[in-house]
Formats: structure tokens, C-alpha cells, sequence
């Protein structure tokens, strides 16, 4: 299981770097383009739209993933370490509970796209609702992290503010 999950960690992390490798490539080329010769790519543009969207969306899964999320963990430096273990439960709930409504709600919109009667297009004559997948993928994945991590221990112990001095 443990060799599972590093596989699919290398996977997400290299379709992560890929897709911001083709970002800087595209934007730096469409800068030279312009700048120098005048012109540019038609289909650059709205590409680099979804790629955004696409490494946002991956970004927040691995934050995620590797617990690096924005939190605000100063109740952990207070709390006993079984309410700590409570209170990583009913956030990390929250946040799943929130991500789920997300990852509905995208589903929604998406299949609106797809029955829609005239479908917009989101680059060249690819159809908005195909890119869009990732935004009610990444978010059920995202619940189903949070969920999982809200029972294991937390991937960074948080420092104590008032380091216990020992006694000589």
C-alpha cells in the first residue's frame, strides 16, 4: 500500500511540474512572439487559462496530500493532545464536508456545459466542460484526503510556545 501511494505521489507531483513546465514555455513564447515578430499563438492563450486551472487545482490536492494547506493551527499549541486529536477530526471534517459541496456543485456546473445547446469552447474547438473535469475531480479527491487525514497522526508536529525547560 505504502509503495502505492509513492507511485501515485510521483505521478501527481511530475503531471504537476509538467504542466507548469508547458506554462512557462507557452508564456515565455508568446512574450517572445509579440514582442519580436508581431504575432503570437491563437490557442495559447485559453490554453494557459485551463493550465491554470488545472495546476491550482493539482497544487491544492498535493497541499493537501502533504498537509501544507493554509490552516490555522494556533489551538494546537494550547489544547491536550486528545482534543487536539478532536479538533483535527471536526476540522478536517469541515474541510471535507466543504470540499464534497465543491466537488457537487462542479459536477452541476459541468454537466450543465455538457447539455448545454451551443457548448462553449474553452480553446481551439475543444469543448469548456472536457478541462473543466478536473475542478469536481480534484475536489472529491480533496474530500477524500481530508477525510483520511483527519484519522492519522499530523504530518508536522507543531512547536510548543513555551518550551518545558528540564529541571537539573
Amino acid at each position: 500500500m505504502q509503495r502505492a501511494l509513492e507511485i501515485l505521489r510521483r505521478i501527481e507531483d511530475l503531471l504537476l511540474a509538467v504542466l507548469v513546465l508547458i506554462l512557462v514555455v507557452l508564456a515565455g513564447g508568446q512574450i517572445v512572439l509579440r514582442d519580436f515578430f508581431h504575432t503570437g499563438i491563437s490557442w495559447a492563450d485559453p490554453l494557459m487559462r485551463q493550465l491554470v486551472l488545472w495546476t491550482g487545482m493539482l497544487g491544492a490536492l498535493a497541499a493537501v496530500r502533504d498537509e501544507k494547506h493554509i490552516a490555522l493551527d494556533v489551538l494546537n499549541h494550547f489544547l491536550p493532545p486528545l482534543v487536539q486529536k478532536v479538533a483535527r477530526i471536526v476540522t478536517f471534517g469541515f474541510a471535507a464536508a466543504i470540499c464534497a459541496a465543491l466537488a457537487w456543485y462542479s459536477y452541476v456546473m459541468l454537466n450543465v456545459d455538457y447539455a448545454s445547446a451551443a457548448p462553449s469552447s474553452a480553446f481551439a474547438s475543444l469543448p469548456a466542460w472536457i478541462p473543466e473535469t478536473i475542478l469536481p475531480t480534484a475536489f472529491g479527491l480533496m474530500a477524500l484526503r481530508f477525510v483520511l487525514r483527519a484519522f492519522l497522526p499530523p504530518a508536522h508536529t507543531p512547536p510548543l510556545l513555551h518550551p518545558i525547560e528540564p529541571t537539573p
